[in-house]
């Protein structure tokens, strides 16, 4: 089963990497649940298992953390996906995996020399006029170097690590196999749909490896943010940006972790939360396209209260009829209208709605919103609400659509850093008028005109081939490869117990015949005997015997096998 989940020996070493950083970081809390902790420690110590004490101890929830940042960058990235995943981990997993970081010692300059020579046409301090070989930042994918252009413009030359590519689509074959083997053996893993998780994750991380199409995504959103001269995107020098390297410019500001220089500065707290929930909240509502990542470290703060985004690897996007349901769902929340939520979920839920208890998640969903009835709308937490209805979707074995984890985890990064600014900033108080203007918009007459257009034209379309549709159907009718297939469900089951019963049945049959045929032979003479016996007919009845153990063995496993399933 490994060299199947393997899947090639071109990952094979990869594999024994991450199987020897699971196995060390597996073992706290089994070893915890068995009164264990301090025997392991003791021998850890005796073996020279460097932190063997500490790891023993650890919470599950830490341990996997640390097994995280020690696997790489996919697993990295992974994690911090994850941490924005209520719908599918429990709060303690959240809170841990949330303090997941990218920062690694960087590489040397001399290890990129060859990479930028090849991607720049020549070395650093040539092509640009200065160039500082001291990293300004480092991370898992990439690092941060300063230099000034030859017209004296300062700009930050960002660069893959090398050979990282190779090892995250290693990375990125074994999470694919592993998911689709849990999702075919853990019948509880199927709602949350680990095969589709992990194909997304795939596709975002390949994208944030291009780092040019990182500064395509930055140019699209700058043009969609040009209408509020409050927001600064840094411009894009293509010249010298390729897949591994771009350049951009060098942004100016005080950084979003450091308040203390926000106030030095003379910054106006409240006015910079204010901007950045209008910024966070247009990209989301209005454009579907969004910086999926804005913590303190991508937001810088300008001169006159003026913002700054940058690092836009990973970046969300929603079409419009999610933003039309992510609408309704926040009016919902915000408006206190609890069947407008439960609507919403239960289109997200969409063809896992077979198994669910209808009833029961709309009234969860109305207890709920119900809890915020009276409360003064200064005083709603969006961010929390949103985490806390991803809460009931995980009670029901839901998982959200891909596209919403990140938006939920942009939410949550937007409102806190917008409490640290300022503590009696509101999300909901912030968001509330543009969410009545977009949803407002949306019935004008212009609006309903081109919704009723495009309508029109598809249908015109579909009837346009209609006529060559029904031909094709009535010519395969006529040549019998006209097929109707039926999807019973469990139809595979019901046949396998068929076949087990006939089997059964076919094998109860050869017992009875040899029991039969055996007592005639032993009511014979002559022949060869056994214990004064005919052999003959002493074997018959030893067969029997043997068939008809191995027939109450079936039997038993049977009705073992079904009480499992009714438990």
């Amino acid at each position: 089963m490994l060299i199947e989940a393997v899947g090639g020996m071109q990952d094979i070493g990869r594999m024994h990497d991450i199987a020897s950083v699971l196995v060390r970081h597996g073992l706290g809390d089994m070893v915890r649940r068995f009164g264990l902790a301090d025997a392991l420690a003791r021998a850890g110590r005796a073996l020279h298992i460097p932190q063997a004490d500490a790891l023993a101890r650890l919470e599950p929830p830490a341990q996997t953390r640390r097994a995280l940042e020690e696997l790489g960058p996919t697993f990295v990235k992974l994690g911090q996906i994850l941490a924005g995943r209520a719908d599918l981990l429990g709060p303690e997993w959240i809170a841990e995996l949330s303090k997941l970081h990218s920062r690694v010692p960087p590489v040397p300059l001399e290890a990129l020399r060859p990479q930028l020579r090849e991607d720049l046409g020549g070395e650093p301090e040539t092509v640009f006029a200065e160039f500082d070989p001291e990293p300004l930042a480092a991370a898992s994918i990439a690092q941060v170097h300063r230099a000034r252009l030859q017209d004296g413009r300062a700009v930050v030359v960002k660069i893959r690590r090398p050979n990282i590519h190779e090892v995250v689509e290693a990375d990125l074959r074994l999470l694919a196999r592993f998911a689709a083997s849990a999702e075919r053996d853990w019948p509880a893993l199927q709602p949350y749909r680990p095969v589709q998780l992990v194909r997304e994750f795939a596709r975002s991380l390949r994208r944030e490896l291009d780092l040019a199409n990182e500064c395509r995504q930055a140019e699209r959103i700058a043009r969609n943010l040009a209408a509020l001269p409050e927001v600064q995107i840094p411009a894009v020098h293509w010249a010298f940006t390729h897949e591994r390297v771009n350049v951009q410019d060098f942004i100016e500001g005080v950084p979003g972790e450091d308040l203390q220089r926000v106030d030095r500065a003379g910054l106006d707290r409240k006015l910079l939360a204010q901007r950045g929930a209008r910024v966070v909240l247009k990209m989301i509502v209005e454009d579907g396209l969004f910086h999926a990542d804005p913590h303190p470290g991508n937001v810088f703060y300008l001169p006159g209260n003026r913002i700054a985004l940058i690092d836009f690897g990973m970046v969300g996007r929603l079409p419009l009829k999610r933003r039309e349901q992510l609408l309704q769902l926040l009016l919902g929340l915000v408006e206190r209208r609890p069947q407008e939520v439960a609507d919403v979920l239960l289109e997200w839920a969409g063809d896992r709605r077979a198994g669910l208890n209808l009833e029961q998640l709309e009234d969860e969903i109305e207890a709920f919103v119900d809890q915020y009835h009276g409360v003064p709308l200064a005083q709603l937490h969006l961010g929390q609400m949103l985490a806390e209805v991803t809460q009931v979707l995980r009670e029901h074995h839901l998982a959200l659509p891909p596209d919403l984890a990140l938006l939920i985890k942009a939410f949550i990064s937007m409102e806190g850093m917008g409490r640290a600014l300022d503590p009696d900033f509101h999300m909901t108080a912030e968001a509330l008028p543009l969410l009545r203007q977009v949803m407002t918009a949306r019935y004008q007459p212009k609006a309903i005109a081109q919704r009723g257009w495009s309508l029109l034209t598809r249908t015109l379309k579909v009837a346009q081939g209609l006529p060559e549709d029904l031909s094709r159907l009535l010519r395969r009718a006529r040549h019998g490869q006209l097929r109707v297939g039926v999807d019973i469900a469990h139809i595979r089951q019901v046949g396998d117990q068929l076949e087990r019963a006939s089997s059964r049945l076919s094998l109860a049959l050869v017992i009875a015949a040899l029991i039969i045929g055996s007592s005639i032979v032993m009511t014979v003479g002559g022949g060869p005997t056994l214990f004064g016996l005919p052999a003959f007919g002493l074997l018959g009845f030893l067969a029997a015997v043997v068939g008809g153990l191995a027939l109450l063995r079936s039997i038993w496993r049977g009705f073992r096998g079904r009480g499992l399933d009714e438990e």
